[in-house]
């Protein structure tokens, strides 16, 4: 095969007729500015062509489950390897997906409890133990020859009752004797048990004295497997003087009070019906009314409004509060007292209402009376009840909004029964192991106390398991634990899980596309990460990898430069060669930051801030060290720490969580006090992280921003459109009117191909520009309503040159570095780094208070050092306003422009969650227990 992937005359969105020759069985970095085209030429490209022509190869059948398979713009591309693309996603929006599940880990330990797993009976403690009728016989002839020995069925086990029909039926049977609490009676005589006492009922199957008599041993078989047969696979042995042991022949406790079921790999699974909790469906979470959200004021009295779900409803002929009403009274609740100095047990009442009927009458706002004699539902039953019967999905919305998620009261979040949480290794449970950090459980694993026998059966199950956590702690992430959900991931971490289960593949021969694979990664972990890329390079494969860092662009055997700018001006191979070779080229942007020419410059002077700080106390989420954390007004404020160590979990599970919770209820609950001082000064939280900017491919730039609305209105007020009647609306592609019938506004259509993928193709009715022809007349300076949509913003900011307005929101993207985006682009397109700067460019329009804050997570992530510049420009015109600025960021360059930093560790998962340094960059880089500290050490000294 060749050794080259040749690329002939690529056109893929503003590639301009790239041609292009990239090694085979290379470490290959695809770099530039941000739009510039990298992700065009390495994923809707090279990604695209090979997955087509594996996907091409397959019958008809196995295609309609492969997606779609369009051919990308490019006339030809020679030596393509079957293409696997790695990108920045999120696993799962599964709420059932764990790390364990996704990494397939969880799979390999159902298989070791499976084999080696010993059950214990929850009750007593004690190991259940199978036994076969033959050891059981064996037992018993091992005893003392000449050994008096019953041979019993535990027919009762610790119950209450006469059991005289089951006396009865057994002298029917021919049984002469049972022993009832250790009393031996005959059966032929009237036996009166007393039916409120507890009962322990052996039915004496046979007495032998032991000896060598064949006979003998024949007789004990025999009395043996009677007794199994009446007492479900249970026999007790008694040798007289001196002990009673009851066996199974089934994993049952000899008490008789827990039966375990087979031991098999399903009976793990949380998502079978052999393994999951029953009440929580394997969930581990039950949706419950929440007393703070029906009652966040506790302050206030009832008739101050305390009680949110009825607040618009009191003093009216509602029926559901008079009702409410009518509880109230019976139990003599005072409406005027605030629900602080409410008493337990009234409280209890509000909530899950009458102990018992109530008579009471309702008057209707027609005047009908209606007589009911009931339970009066309290207001947390009632939204429960509501919630689970309604089938409104409007309704469902409205309640859902006093439900929370809380952990299971049958298996405590465990997700399991009570039978796979009795499977015991090494004194754990499946679940408890599953709560140890990759690193952890790696220890575990290897300190299994095995015998010879499940050494052999465990083998290769340990092998596996060590594989693949081996290599999740390669990519950096030993701190995660194998239940942490899936939708909790970062896009960097679901990123990094996928690479690990390729890597385990040992896959050869295979094109691997990544995504900025060291997202989200702290410095300290970027070698290892670069050693597991170098190797799947070793094991023959070929690596392109769409990368901004610098170290991992250091790395790389061939490096391949987009640009020279982004949209329109970018799409050009600007250079194609190797590290030695781009830091002397003069038009390649990138080559002039790893030179050094270009730098993003320290400042002179780091900002004072306004005096004021805003205080996290007791902060426990995850795995935070019960922290109490100052973030001082004013300034610009970094968050660092090696992966895991709980960034994310200071400022999204704790600071917004209490701020979000403030700004909904400004009188603020007393008890939430606790958690935050300080947030008087704040009057705004913006939080802007990189969720889409719409969910539906209608949302975009243009109608996110606010921008589109303008524009509509400037089109309604031409000319023609006045004359025409035309109003604002007219020119929404989302109603009826001035947008296509055919398409509905979306500017193609989808056609089923039942055995092959949908295909989307243009609109033959509009020609794909969303609108109907009278619409498409109405013209602005010779240009349609679609033709602006079809413009990027930076062609807009100068076709509306003489509207202010417009020309300042649009402004606000130019400055994010989005010039290069359309205003009609389809929000589903953008990344989240593009998402995250519409987010902030829609905020920047706002006029500033001087008290905000904003919060943005990676705000680098996919942004080039040119990039970054422009984001530090437009984060510092913010904080000089006044307004505060946290981000929770690993790239270096933005942390030294910090005015302070706030530095999480040491480590990841357990090893984290305190505060190692705070201060200025140069304060935090004289702090050696700080990894950050150590590589800004490094960058302030040089500069």
């Amino acid at each position: 095969m060749n050794n080259k992937i040749i690329i002939k005359n690529a056109k893929e969105n503003n590639l301009k007729n790239i041609s292009l020759e990239i090694p085979r069985n290379q470490f290959v970095v695809f770099t530039g500015v941000s739009g510039s085209g990298k992700s065009s030429l390495a994923f809707n490209t090279i990604y695209e062509e090979g997955r087509r022509r594996y996907v091409d190869s397959l019958s008809n059948y196995a295609r309609q489950f492969l997606g779609g398979t369009k051919k990308p713009d490019v006339d030809s591309i020679e030596g393509l390897s079957p293409a696997i693309s790695i990108e920045q996603k999120t696993v799962h929006n599964n709420p059932r997906s764990i790390v364990g599940t996704v990494t397939e880990i969880y799979d390999y330990l159902r298989l070791l409890f499976a084999r080696i797993g010993k059950p214990f009976c929850p009750n007593h403690k004690k190991e259940i133990t199978a036994q076969k009728s033959r050891d059981i016989l064996n037992h018993v002839l091992n005893q003392k020859e000449g050994s008096k020995i019953f041979i019993m069925s535990p027919i009762v086990i610790n119950q209450k009752g006469s059991f005289s029909s089951t006396l009865l039926r057994l002298k029917k049977e021919g049984f002469l004797r049972i022993k009832a609490n250790d009393e031996i009676l005959e059966l032929e005589n009237e036996i009166k048990l007393d039916k409120n006492k507890k009962w322990n009922i052996d039915l004496i199957i046979d007495r032998i004295t032991l000896s060598n008599n064949p006979e003998i041993k024949s007789r004990i078989a025999e009395a043996i497997e009677i007794a199994l047969q009446y007492s479900n696979g249970l026999v007790t042995i008694e040798v007289i003087g001196q002990n009673k042991n009851t066996y199974s022949i089934y994993h049952s406790c000899e008490h008789g009070d827990f039966d375990m079921p087979k031991i098999e790999p399903r009976l793990f699974s949380f998502n079978s019906p052999n393994g999951m909790c029953l009440k929580c469906k394997g969930l581990g979470l039950l949706q419950k009314a929440s007393w703070d959200l029906i009652c966040p004021d506790k302050n206030l009295s009832i008739n101050q409004g305390a009680i949110l779900f009825y607040k618009n409803f009191m003093n009216t002929p509602n029926l559901e509060w008079q009702e409410f009403d009518k509880l109230l009274a019976y139990y003599d609740i005072d409406k005027n007292t605030p629900i602080k100095d409410l008493s337990k047990n009234e409280i209890e009442i509000l909530k899950y209402g009458s102990i018992e009927d109530i008579t009471y009458t309702l008057i209707a706002e027609s005047g009908n009376r209606y007589e009911r004699s009931k339970h009066i539902e309290g207001v947390c039953e009632k939204i429960e009840r509501k919630y689970f019967d309604t089938s409104s999905n409007d309704a469902r919305i409205y309640y859902s909004k006093y439900l929370s998620d809380i952990p299971c009261d049958e298996c405590k979040g465990k997700r399991l029964n009570k039978y796979a949480l009795a499977t015991h290794i090494n004194d754990l449970d499946i679940y408890e192991i599953c709560n140890k950090s990759i690193d952890e459980l790696k220890v575990f694993i290897n300190q299994i106390v095995l015998s010879e026998i499940e050494k052999e059966i465990t083998n290769l199950i340990l092998i596996e398991l060590n594989h693949r956590i081996d290599f999740l702690i390669n990519v950096g992430l030993e701190y995660l634990t194998l239940n942490r959900k899936a939708e909790t991931l970062s896009g960097g971490e679901a990123q990094r899980i996928r690479l690990a289960t390729q890597i385990g593949a040992n896959l050869t021969g295979v094109l691997y596309v990544l995504d900025e694979p060291s997202i989200g990664l702290h410095q300290k972990d970027n070698e290892k990460l670069l050693n597991s890329l170098r190797k799947m390079v070793d094991l023959g494969n070929s690596l392109i990898v769409v990368e901004h860092d610098e170290e991992t662009i250091r790395e790389a055997d061939f490096i391949v430069d987009i640009g020279p700018k982004a949209g329109e001006h970018g799409g050009e191979v600007v250079f194609a060669g190797t590290l030695n070779q781009i830091i002397k080229e003069q038009n390649s942007i990138t080559g002039k930051y790893l030179s050094k020419e270009l730098e993003i410059k320290i400042p002179k002077n780091r900002r004072s801030g306004n005096g004021k700080v805003l205080t996290i106390k007791n902060a426990t989420a995850n795995n935070l060290k019960n922290l109490t954390v100052k973030f001082p007004l004013g300034k610009f404020i970094a968050i660092t720490g090696v992966s895991g160590s709980g960034k994310s979990s200071l400022i999204n599970h704790e600071l917004v969580s209490e701020l979000e919770r403030y700004f909904k209820n400004p009188v603020y609950d007393q008890s939430l006090k606790t958690k935050l001082s300080g947030h008087l000064d704040i009057d705004k939280l913006i939080k802007i992280d990189q969720s889409a900017i719409g969910r539906t491919p209608r949302s975009n730039p243009a109608t996110y921003t606010g921008v589109f609305d303008d524009i509509r209105e400037i089109f309604a007020n031409v000319e023609e459109s006045k004359i025409r009647g035309y109003t604002r609306s007219r020119f929404s592609f989302n109603v009826p009117g001035g947008r296509c019938d055919k398409c509905e506004g979306d500017g193609v259509i989808k056609i089923e191909m039942h055995f092959l993928p949908d295909v989307y193709v243009t609109c033959d009715h509009c020609d794909g520009q969303r609108y109907n022809s009278e619409t498409i007349e109405i013209k602005y300076h010779g240009k349609s309503i679609s033709d602006v949509l079809n413009m990027t913003v930076e062609q807009a900011y100068s076709f509306f040159s003489q509207r202010s307005k417009i020309q300042d929101q649009l402004k606000t993207l130019l400055d994010v570095g989005l010039g290069y985006i359309k205003l009609g682009q389809n929000a589903t397109t953008l990344s989240g780094g593009e998402a995250q700067r519409v987010k902030l460019a829609t905020y920047l329009q706002k006029k500033p208070t001087g008290k905000s804050l904003y919060i943005l997570d990676e705000p680098t992530t996919g942004l080039h050092p040119y990039d970054i510049q422009n984001l530090l420009n437009v984060l510092n015109r913010i904080i000089d306003n006044g307004d505060t600025v946290i981000v929770i960021e690993h790239n270096l360059d933005v942390i030294k422009c910090a005015d302070y930093i706030i530095d999480l560790g040491p480590g990841g998962g357990r090893l984290g969650g305190q505060v190692i340094a705070s201060g200025t960059p140069e304060q935090v880089s004289l702090i050696s227990e700080s990894y950050t500290g150590q590589y800004l050490k490094k960058i302030l000294n040089n500069q």
